[in-house]
């Protein structure tokens, strides 16, 4: 009988370094999306924040961090990132397993924001865009998600089936930041 194994989206995509700047798959552990029902918005944030240790974020933002971390993902709608889910969120909210369905990669270094200007329509420098601001975003013809986790560190997100593109257009901002110095 065929032993099956799991891989990430990547297959386990070893960490690359271009100039300043260096990219590599995040396991972010569980992903679940967490969707309030009605009315029910300060419940779901209560059970988040006492089951999880993580606050609700608001519009824009994420909060928590490496290992428990709740991300903005739309409206009324937040990505919980790391631990299993509060069996109680589904009284009260919508909750769906997304764990297969995301790649995550994490993008550091002093010129990660000059990497991401070449394929995110939005202005993510420091001043605008700070630590725990998020925003789903196009990421060069991709829907995504970006976070900025770090002072030059960001978490990228973009569903599976699109991870080698992913890797492609970084890998290609990368170099194109790294041969102009």
């Amino acid at each position: 009988m065929a032993e099956l194994k799991a891989k990430t989206p990547l297959d386990d995509f070893a960490p690359m370094t271009v100039g300043t700047v260096t990219l590599e798959e995040t396991d972010l552990g569980i992903l679940t999306s967490v969707a309030p029902f009605r009315d029910r918005a300060k419940a779901v944030a209560d059970r988040v924040k006492d089951g999880h240790g993580i606050a609700w974020p608001a519009n824009g933002r994420a909060t928590g961090k490496d290992g428990a971390r709740a991300i903005w993902f739309g409206r009324d709608m937040v990505l919980v990132a790391g631990p299993t889910p509060d069996p109680g969120l589904a009284h009260d909210a919508a909750v769906t397993d997304q764990s297969d369905a995301w790649t995550a990669v994490t993008l550091s270094g002093a010129d990660a924001e000059d990497v991401l200007a070449r394929l995110v329509p939005m202005d993510l420098s420091v001043a605008t865009f700070k630590r725990g601001h998020t925003a789903r975003t196009q990421i060069q013809h991709m829907n995504g998600s970006v976070t900025r986790v770090g002072a030059d560190r960001f978490l990228i997100l973009v569903f599976r089936s699109m991870a080698g593109t992913l890797l492609h257009d970084l890998q290609r901002a990368m170099e194109s930041v790294a041969a102009r110095g």
